[in-house]
């Protein structure tokens, strides 16, 4: 028992110089508590809801509070024109759109069955069936009230709800899925790939030459990532064309316009994957901060899944962080929507952002890792 605890008792004193194992064991499964308990939710709140009125009656200002009051939608504008319900579901700003048609006040009053038209966003299919539930329970709450006003016993409902869903009608999780998994698999493979590979030249020796050699931290951080980031793009290309064979994924956008995105993702993830190895001495660490802090983000904070609008504020801010959460408004804008970089700019434009920053934090990681070795 006495030799024991003396093994105990260093293996403690070890755990306690060791700073990185401490943290993993002691705030690791709090963090994971607080993500999961947060960030994980079926719940679909604050829908971004467009309304195009064309009746302006009480009756259809009525139903609009239904929807507005009931918890689950957020009223984002009005809408005057087919133009503008177009390019405020391709922008994102709105999930769903309500349409009152004119004459329904007075229908209502004159216990005439009558109906509104809700336009969904269906690019994520599981948001989009619940968005339709909603409704569907909204529009009959509100249609049971004018019944029981006139006193109605109807077969049918006073008021009813016709659902279009645009971009994928038939509401495929795959359609759904498939630009995730790109997202995920191109992240967490290129944030992976550079960052064992610079840590292996560490272990190996190899790294003191190259810091003797004339080469430039920039030079050597960009030389480094190129084979990475053609392998990348043609693999999340290839991607792309085994989802169209196997799942048929749709592209309905330009080609360029999605080389474009891919490439901007892959550079700030490479770069990331370098920025990892100038905080790392062994693979092993290397790829437990890779998959801290690309898996878990791409998984649960970019959109993939589970909705950024029903995350808690604190989470809405930390995602601006995430680079795949403009990716995945770009690349599902491209292949269902057919949307052009017009409406992505500024998704595009952080992509860009994100890029050149890790890029540059990097490279200044790395000159200073070079100078303090010399």
């Amino acid at each position: 028992m006495s030799k024991t605890l003396s093994i105990a008792i260093k293996e403690f004193r070890q755990i306690a110089r060791d700073r990185r194992t401490l943290l993993i064991l002691l705030f690791v499964p709090a963090f994971f508590l607080l993500l999961y308990g947060y960030a994980l939710s079926f719940d679909i709140r604050n829908i971004p809801l467009a309304v195009e009125d064309n009746d302006r009656s009480s009756a259809s200002r009525e139903v609009i509070s239904a929807f507005v009051n009931s918890g689950y939608f957020d009223f984002v504008g009005d809408i005057s024109n087919e133009a503008d319900l177009v390019r405020r579901l391709d922008d994102g700003s709105a999930r769903a759109v309500l349409v009152v048609p004119g004459g329904f006040g007075r229908d209502l009053r004159g216990a005439r069955s009558t109906g509104v038209q809700l336009i969904v966003n269906g690019d994520n299919a599981n948001t989009a069936t619940t968005v339709v539930g909603y409704a569907a329970g909204i529009v009959s709450a509100v249609s049971a009230r004018y019944e029981a006003a006139a006193g109605l016993a109807a077969a049918r409902p006073l008021l009813s709800a016709e659902t279009r869903v645009w971009y994928n009608p038939e509401l495929r999780s795959t359609l759904f899925l498939v630009p995730g998994l790109i997202a995920y698999i191109a992240m967490l493979t290129a944030v992976v790939s550079t960052a064992l590979s610079i840590v292996r030249e560490k272990e190996a020796g190899t790294m003191e030459q190259v810091r003797m050699s004339p080469v430039g931290p920039l030079a050597y951080v960009v030389g480094k990532t190129m084979p990475y980031f053609l392998l990348s793009l043609a693999s999340s290309l290839a991607i792309v064309g085994v989802s169209m064979l196997l799942f048929d994924l749709p592209v309905r956008g330009s080609w360029w316009l999605l080389v474009a995105a891919v490439a901007l993702f892959l550079v700030g993830a490479l770069a990331f994957g370098v920025l990892i190895s100038t905080l790392a001495e062994t693979q092993q660490v290397a790829f437990q901060l890779a998959l801290l802090t690309s898996y878990l983000p791409t998984l649960m904070l970019s959109g993939f899944i589970f909705p950024i609008s029903s995350m808690p504020a604190v989470l809405r801010a930390i995602t601006y962080a995430v680079p795949a959460r403009y990716f995945l408004t770009v690349l599902r804008g491209v292949l269902l929507k057919g949307a052009g970089a017009a409406v992505f700019w500024q998704e595009l434009a952080a992509l860009g952002v994100f890029a050149a920053m890790v890029l540059a934090l990097a490279s200044l990681r790395l000159r200073r890792e070079w100078s303090l070795s010399r």
